[in-house]
C-alpha cells in the first residue's frame, strides 16, 4: 500500500509543475529522481519581450531578507496538529477550529484541505511600533539550540521578538515576517474570497505594495478605510492620532458591499431601473437593451444583448424564468439606465415588482457603500475592545483589542450575502473575529465558521490575569470566547433558531511529527534502536492524533463529524459520512477488512505495522482494491 506523504504542501513543486503545464519545454529532469527543475534559459526565450533582469528600473517593493521570506513560505514542514478536547468546547458537535502555534506553521498545516475554501480572511497583525513583538521566521540550528538552552524559546519553538527601532532592520524584519503569511494566505481564499488587513501608519504604505504585489490590481480592487477608533484621540508627539486603517482586498467580481439597512425597501426611495425620454432609444444604447432574468420574484441576472433584428415583447417567458426587456407599454423599445457590462455591479441593488402586466425594474435611489471613513463611537478601542474582554474574563490581559463593532462590521459587510461563509484569523489575539463572528450568526440566522490561530503567547507572571491561573493569551481568549458565547445565547434566547448557534470550537496545537525520525545508518544502530523501531509512531501519540492527522493529509476538514465504532473487535475511527475510516490497531486480519468494508467507506488509512504478517498485508491490499476502496498507511 502506498504510503501518505505527512510533509506539508511543498509549494516550489508545485509552481514548477504549473510552469511544466504552459511551458513543457521549459522543464527539465535533475538528478534528484523525485524532482524536475526549471530551465530558465529556456523560459526567458519563452518570454523574451517580457523579461526584466539585473538592475533595471522596475516597480517593485524590496528590502533585505524578502527572497527568504518567498522560500519561506514556499517550503514544506513535517508537523502535526494535535486536537486538545480539554481545552474545546462542545468538541464533537462544532464547526469551528482554534489552533495554537505559529501562524507561519499552522498556514502551511491548512493547505491542502482549505486550498481555495475560505471567504474571508480578517486579520490584526503586530503594528511595527519599535515595542510590540513580532514572529522570527527563522533561526539557524545552534541558534535555536542556545535559545532553548537559554530558556528563550519554548517548547514549540515558537519564536517571538521585540521588534526595537534601533534594529538595523526594523522594517525588513516585519516585512519579511508579514510576507511569508499573506503568500500562504492568499492561496486559502475562494476565488471571490475577500482579505482585510486591519493596520496603523507605521507600515500602511509598505504594507499596501506589498498586497498589490500580492493581490494584482487588474484582479482586486484595494480599499484603504480610515477607521476612527479612538474618538478622544491619542497624544502624539505633535498631533493627537485618533485613527487606524483596514485595507479591504477585494476581488473584481465581488458583488458591491452595501449596507445591510439599505436594501430594505421600507426604508429605501425606490425608483425606476429605465431611463426612457425620446423614442428610439435602442438605438442610441445598444448595449443598455437587454432582458432582467427573474426566478420565484427575484432578480437572477441578466441575459445577452439583444441583437438589432431580435423584437421582443415586453415581458418573455421560458420555464419558470421571465424575461423582462425595456419596452413601454405602448411596445416601444427603450434601454435600461445601466449598460448590460454593468448589470452585476448595480444587481444587489434592484428589486423586481410584480405589476398588472408583469414586472418592473427597480433600483434604490439611496443605496450607498461603505464610506472609506468609518466614524462611530462604538469603534472605540477602548470601551468596546478593552471594557468587553475586561467584562467577560476578570483580569483581561489585553491592551486596546480590537472593537468588537469593527470588525464585526467587516465581517458584515463581506459576509453579507454568504451565511455560511468561512472565515480565518491567523493573528486572533483575544478572540475578537470569533466573537463577532458568533454575534453576527445571532442576528441575522448566519451559519459562518471560523478558524483562529494564534501563538501561545506567554503573559507576565505579575499580571493579575496570571494570578487568575491564565499563563498565555490563548487561554485568555478561548474563555473570551466560550463566555461571549454564553452572554450570546442568552441575550437572545428568544431568536429564532439561536439554539442552534454554534458557540463551540475545537481546539488543535500544532506540534512536532506524530512520526519518529527513522534516519539512523547501520554504523549508528545498535540492538536496543532496532525494537524501538517496530513503531515508526511516537509513543506519546493517541489515535485521535494519528486520525486528524490523515485527515488533514488527505484534504478532510478538521471540523469534519467524526465518530468510532467497532468493528471485528478492533476499534475504526469514521468521518465525512463514513466516506473515510481509520483504523491503529494491530493484527489486522482479511476477516476484519471484510467486516470494515461492509461499512462501505471509500478511503481507509492503517499503521503500516498493524498487519498479522506481510502475506496477511497483501492479501487485504487485493480484497480493499476489489471493492475499490483506495487504502493507504502510515
Amino acid at each position: 500500500m502506498e504510503k501518505l506523504d505527512l510533509n506539508s504542501p511543498n509549494i516550489t513543486n508545485e509552481n514548477v509543475r504549473k510552469i511544466a503545464e504552459l511551458f513543457p519545454n521549459c522543464v527539465t529532469e535533475s538528478d534528484n529522481e523525485e524532482t524536475q527543475v526549471v530551465n530558465f534559459d529556456a523560459l526567458k526565450q519563452e518570454l523574451s519581450d517580457n523579461i526584466v533582469e539585473g538592475n533595471k528600473e522596475r516597480y517593485q517593493l524590496s528590502w533585505p531578507g524578502k527572497s527568504e521570506s518567498i522560500i519561506n513560505a514556499n517550503s514544506s514542514i513535517n508537523k502535526s496538529l494535535r486536537p486538545i478536547r480539554e481545552n474545546s468546547k462542545r468538541f464533537d458537535n462544532t464547526e469551528n477550529l482554534y489552533i495554537e502555534g505559529d501562524n507561519l506553521e499552522v498556514l502551511k498545516l491548512l493547505q491542502e484541505t482549505y486550498l481555495g475554501k475560505i471567504k474571508m480572511i480578517y486579520i490584526d497583525p503586530p503594528y511595527n511600533t519599535g515595542r510590540n513583538l513580532i514572529y522570527k521566521n527563522d533561526f539557524s540550528i545552534n541558534h535555536e539550540e542556545f535559545l532553548q538552552v537559554s530558556g528563550q524559546l519554548n517548547e514549540d519553538k515558537g519564536i517571538l521578538v521585540t521588534n526595537k527601532e534601533t534594529n538595523g532592520r526594523f522594517h525588513s524584519d516585519w516585512l519579511s515576517m508579514i510576507y511569508s503569511r499573506l503568500k500562504l494566505a492568499k492561496r486559502l481564499l475562494t476565488k471571490d474570497g475577500v482579505m482585510v488587513c486591519a493596520i496603523d501608519e507605521n507600515e500602511q504604505a509598505s504594507l499596501t505594495m506589498i498586497l498589490k504585489e500580492l493581490f494584482s490590481e487588474s484582479s482586486y480592487e484595494h480599499v484603504c478605510v480610515s477607521l476612527i477608533h479612538n474618538p478622544r484621540g491619542i497624544q502624539g508627539k505633535n498631533f493627537s492620532y485618533n485613527h487606524e486603517y483596514a485595507i479591504f482586498i477585494i476581488p473584481k467580481n465581488f458583488p458591491k458591499i452595501i449596507s445591510e439597512q439599505q436594501l430594505k425597501p421600507s426604508e429605501v426611495d425606490w425608483s425606476q431601473f429605465r431611463n426612457w425620454g425620446s423614442e428610439s432609444e435602442r438605438m442610441d444604447a445598444k448595449n443598455c437593451f437587454y432582458p432582467v432574468i427573474i426566478k420565484n420574484g427575484e432578480i437572477i441576472g441578466a441575459g445577452d444583448v439583444c441583437s438589432d433584428d431580435y423584437h421582443p415583447r415586453q415581458t418573455e417567458q421560458s420555464g419558470d424564468e421571465f424575461y423582462i426587456y425595456p419596452i413601454d407599454n405602448q411596445g416601444i423599445e427603450r434601454k435600461w439606465r445601466y449598460a448590460q457590462q454593468s448589470f452585476s455591479s448595480v444587481q444587489s441593488m434592484l428589486r423586481a415588482r410584480k405589476t398588472e402586466n408583469g414586472y418592473q425594474i427597480e433600483i434604490g435611489k439611496t443605496s450607498k457603500q461603505h464610506k472609506t471613513v468609518w466614524s462611530d463611537p462604538r469603534y472605540d478601542a477602548n470601551e468596546y475592545g478593552t471594557k468587553i474582554v475586561n467584562q467577560l474574563v476578570e483580569g483581561g490581559g489585553f491592551t486596546f483589542p480590537k472593537s468588537l463593532w469593527t470588525v464585526y462590521d467587516a465581517v458584515s459587510a463581506v459576509t453579507r450575502d454568504s451565511k455560511d461563509a468561512l472565515v480565518l484569523d491567523f493573528f486572533s489575539g483575544s478572540g475578537t473575529t470569533a466573537h463577532a463572528l458568533m454575534q453576527l450568526n445571532a442576528e441575522d440566522g448566519g451559519k459562518r465558521k471560523f478558524i483562529m490561530a494564534q501563538i501561545p503567547e506567554s503573559v507576565d507572571e505579575k499580571s493579575e490575569i496570571f494570578k487568575a491561573g491564565y499563563e498565555n493569551i490563548c487561554m485568555i481568549a478561548r474563555e473570551r470566547i466560550n463566555r461571549a458565547g454564553e452572554k450570546i445565547i442568552k441575550d437572545y434566547s428568544n431568536a429564532e433558531g439561536i439554539s442552534d448557534l454554534d458557540i463551540g470550537f475545537r481546539t488543535f496545537k500544532v506540534s512536532s511529527s506524530n512520526m519518529k525520525n527513522v534516519y539512523f545508518s547501520a554504523d549508528d544502530t545498535n540492538q536496543k534502536d532496532l525494537m524501538e523501531l517496530s513503531s515508526n509512531i511516537k509513543e506519546d501519540r493517541t489515535d485521535e492524533d494519528l486520525f486528524f492527522m490523515v485527515l488533514l493529509n488527505w484534504g478532510i476538514p478538521l471540523s469534519v463529524k467524526i465518530e468510532s465504532r467497532d468493528i471485528a473487535g478492533k476499534k475504526v475511527y469514521f468521518a465525512d459520512g463514513d466516506f473515510f475510516a481509520a483504523s491503529f490497531e494491530n493484527n489486522l486480519d482479511e476477516n476484519f477488512v471484510k467486516a470494515l468494508i461492509d461499512e462501505k467507506p471509500r478511503k481507509v488509512v492503517f499503521k503500516d505495522c498493524s498487519f498479522v504478517n506481510d502475506s496477511v498485508k497483501v492479501n487485504i491490499e487485493q480484497i480493499l482494491k476489489q471493492a475499490h476502496i483506495e487504502a493507504k498507511v502510515i
